[in-house]
């Protein structure tokens, strides 16, 4: 510890900050995932009408007699907002200002799986088939507006993906929101909203103006992999503490005895970013992979067809055959 002290000038002010910001904590081991759970207003109103609104919309088309898959339901309900739910408001929530790889777990699961939970579940294909009439125009005049295919457009979306996570950690923001609330779930909301731009016209399932060819979508998800790698690898490798002045003032209150050396912990941080971001950018990888062996057969068969009917025009023609 006392090889940190300067990288640290003002550690009264930050122990001052960390011990108004940061509740006092029992050592963290899996079950406090449940016993420190708790109820986070935002994210909570979020989950339940998010979640309430796109069960309303099946209902509707249930009632109606039309079919909604059930594993888009399952993606978007249970998996996308349940993993939003569970980053925002379970134990990992509690510990995320206090373990620098609590945090990183939790950036993972907000930037990579809930989006991609949540594009799979295709909510702007079920708001179009259940809307009325009026909120659906309001609806397809915001996806055909320039600023949709602005901030849909897939090199813009790429570059906003990777340069985000350096952006966050290489500048005073990631300080900022260990030091206050509102900017912490402002970055919640960053890292869920960069990910939604960049995985949601790649998955392709919804209607947005910013879908593109199976072989560039996978050429994107391959090139997020070695950035994620680098970027896991130097944190992982570096002797800087981020957020040093909170950490290292958290070390000096009562949770002292429990907490991991900030160093060790910050290179868990940087491991797990490495190895959770190659392996969900493999599954999306996977994903689109399938995606685009089912396009290509379908493909296949409507090419077939046409030519069956074709052959029998011809047939048909040379016969004399109405």
């Amino acid at each position: 510890m006392p090889a940190l002290l300067p990288l640290v000038p003002e550690r009264l002010t930050g122990a001052l900050a960390a011990a108004s910001a940061q509740d006092v904590l029992p050592a963290f081991n899996p079950s406090r995932l449940l016993s420190e759970a708790g109820l986070a207003p935002l994210p909570f109103v979020i989950v339940v009408w998010v979640g309430g609104l796109y069960l309303t919309g099946v209902h509707v088309l249930h009632r109606r007699g039309d079919r909604w898959p059930v594993g888009r339901t399952i993606s978007f309900v249970a998996l996308g907002l349940g993993s939003f739910a569970f980053a925002t408001m379970s134990g990992l929530a509690a510990y995320d200002t206090t373990l620098l790889s609590a945090h990183m777990v939790q950036h993972m699961i907000l930037s990579m799986l809930v989006p991609l939970a949540l594009a799979l579940g295709a909510p702007v294909t079920l708001a179009l088939r259940t809307l009325p009439a009026r909120p659906r125009r309001w609806l397809l005049a915001v996806l055909h507006s320039p600023l949709a295919r602005v901030l849909s457009f897939a090199p813009l979306t790429f570059l906003l993906y990777i340069l985000s996570p350096w952006a966050l950690y290489y500048s005073g923001w990631y300080d900022a929101s260990l030091a206050s609330p509102y900017i912490h779930e402002a970055m919640h909301v960053h890292l869920v909203s960069v990910g939604a731009l960049f995985f949601w016209p790649l998955m392709g399932i919804d209607p947005l103006p910013g879908r593109v060819g199976y072989p560039f979508r996978v050429l994107l998800t391959v090139l997020t992999l070695p950035f994620h790698a680098f970027l896991g690898v130097t944190i992982m490798g570096q002797q800087t503490l981020l957020g040093a002045s909170h950490y290292l003032a958290l070390r000096e209150g009562p949770m002292a005895s429990w907490l991991p050396d900030p160093l060790e912990d910050q290179h868990l941080a940087g491991g797990i970013l490495w190895g959770s971001g190659d392996l969900i950018g493999l599954v999306f990888f996977g994903v689109l992979f399938v995606q685009w062996v089912r396009s290509s057969m379908a493909e296949a068969k409507r090419e077939d067809r046409r030519l069956d009917l074709m052959e029998a025009r011809e047939r048909s023609s040379s016969t004399g055959t109405p």
